[in-house]
């Protein structure tokens, strides 16, 4: 099953934290636990399962972890794992001091190193997000990671951020994915956790050029969604953010048989394809749907919307859902 969801809800409370050990050391690995709330320990966790590459949601109240030595000899699963921490604030001890973690920030651990970890959430909300992985999996030399082990990477910024946004997303649209999805959300995963990496080490000259392209498709991705509402984006403008030229910009996207231009387009269709389907938005003029997603002509929106859906923009806001399920294509060159 590639969604699973679980809470401690389900066994009475004084049952509670003992399910969630369990849970837990056999969705990641086996740590020591603690917490304040153990009496009544409430917590959930979605777990998204890519194969070799586990990602799991996770929310609780007060915990305490602790990777020991004696835990390591009997039993290590030689993975990473990356926390994004989403809510809350913690400290992370390994053997050259305290660190503090906060809110947007990214961790990296290694299942056969010893660490301790005191966290401070909020049960009703994801406190984090995790990745594990093996280690051979990373596209990064073991000896330069070491450096980074138990390192606040911000993952508000930068690669990092693109990063966190990607675990957050994921999280959000677990329901949509399928069996099929699988081998691409984790290549995904593993290449922006690298580039990420990379950049803090400064060692991007270790990655593949096939992971430095695949991570550098992604960031333009994600920055074209978060411009789709600005008409002035273009084509230019993405390949200059990312310090790119044109040609290179044009040839990233040709790979996926498209254009920088048309991915535009096709985004930002999609964002008022969705507008139009959301019976909340009924009162919402379409000219302003168009408008709040780059289109500045709504001659021009009811053109590109037919031409995309088969559809007129009015028309398709008056079908059924089902209908509008239907009506979804993927964008033409």
């Amino acid at each position: 099953m590639l969604v699973t969801e679980f809470s401690t809800d389900v066994v009475e409370a004084s049952q509670r934290f003992t399910l969630w050990e369990e849970a837990t050391a056999e969705s990641h690995m086996r740590n020591w636990l603690r917490s304040n709330d153990r009496d009544d320990f409430r917590a959930m966790m979605r777990g998204l399962d890519f194969g070799e590459v586990q990602m799991s949601a996770l929310a609780y109240p007060h915990l305490e972890i602790a990777r020991t030595a004696k835990l390591i000899r009997q039993s290590d699963p030689e993975v990473y794992q990356i926390n994004c921490f989403l809510k809350g604030e913690g400290v992370l001890s390994l053997d050259r001091g305290n660190t503090t973690l906060r809110t947007g920030d990214l961790v990296i651990m290694d299942s056969s190193r010893p660490y301790r970890g005191d966290v401070h959430a909020n049960p009703s909300s994801w406190s984090h997000v995790t990745v594990q992985f093996p280690r051979g999996l990373l596209p990064l030399p073991e000896k330069t990671l070491q450096h980074l082990l138990g390192v606040p990477i911000n993952g508000r910024t930068g690669m990092g951020g693109v990063f966190a946004r990607w675990l957050t997303d994921l999280n959000a649209r677990a329901a949509e994915f399928t069996p099929a999805d699988i081998p691409t959300l984790a290549s995904v995963t593993q290449d922006l956790l690298a580039s990420a990496l990379a950049r803090c080490i400064e060692a991007e000259e270790a990655l593949s050029p096939e992971t430095r392209r695949s991570a550098l498709r992604t960031e333009i991705n994600a920055f074209v969604e978060q411009h789709l509402a600005d008409p002035a984006m273009t084509p230019q403008t993405i390949a200059d953010a990312h310090h790119i030229s044109l040609r290179q910009l044009q040839q990233l996207f040709a790979e996926n048989d498209t254009s920088p231009a048309a991915w535009i387009r096709h985004r930002r269709l999609e964002r008022c394809r969705l507008d139009l389907a959301n019976p909340h938005l009924n009162v919402r003029p379409i000219q302003a749907i168009a408008a709040r997603w780059g289109f500045t002509s709504p001659t021009h929106f009811s053109h590109l919307f037919r031409a995309a859906y088969g559809i007129p923009p009015r028309d398709y806001r008056n079908l059924p859902p089902k209908a509008c399920a239907n009506r979804q294509q993927p964008c033409a060159d």
